[in-house]
């Protein structure tokens, strides 16, 4: 029998539960092709949600020669402004970190849609977000 490595409270090494979805871009729905752009992450003891995103426009157009690139860009700018809050945030500015990453990681048919919701642990939610875009979209 295999050991299996279970995290029990007060047993994280000081890090924090956080989740994380993808943000993919779909430029044709019907196809169900995709590209990685981005990165959303959640951790609720720190009060964190934060965006990370990056638009590899010749593969988007590889998918697509008649892609929205300038679309695109702007979906990712809006979904980075309302992880950030305030006035960037729209109607979602007064909702708190984890309102908004629910808000964001709810499916849609649009271009861009994000992936499935997973979890790890991290000390540093922020240095996470960066390290998943380059892990994941990068």
């Amino acid at each position: 029998m295999s050991e299996r490595h279970i995290t029990r409270a007060g047993q994280g090494g000081g890090r924090d539960v956080f989740e994380y979805a993808l943000l993919r871009v779909v430029p044709r729905v019907e196809r169900g092709e995709c590209i990685n752009a981005g990165v959303l992450v959640y951790c609720r003891a720190k009060s964190y949600v934060g965006a990370r995103t990056h638009l590899d426009e010749a593969r988007l157009l590889a998918l697509d020669p008649a892609a929205d690139v300038a679309g695109v860009h702007a979906a990712l700018r809006a979904v980075e402004g309302v992880c950030g809050g305030g006035a960037d945030a729209g109607q979602a500015a007064g909702d708190d970190a984890g309102r908004r990453f629910r808000w964001l990681i709810a499916p849609r048919s649009t271009v861009v849609q994000p992936g499935p919701v997973h979890t790890g642990l991290t000390l540093d939610p922020a240095a996470e977000t960066e390290r998943l875009l380059d892990l994941l979209v990068r």
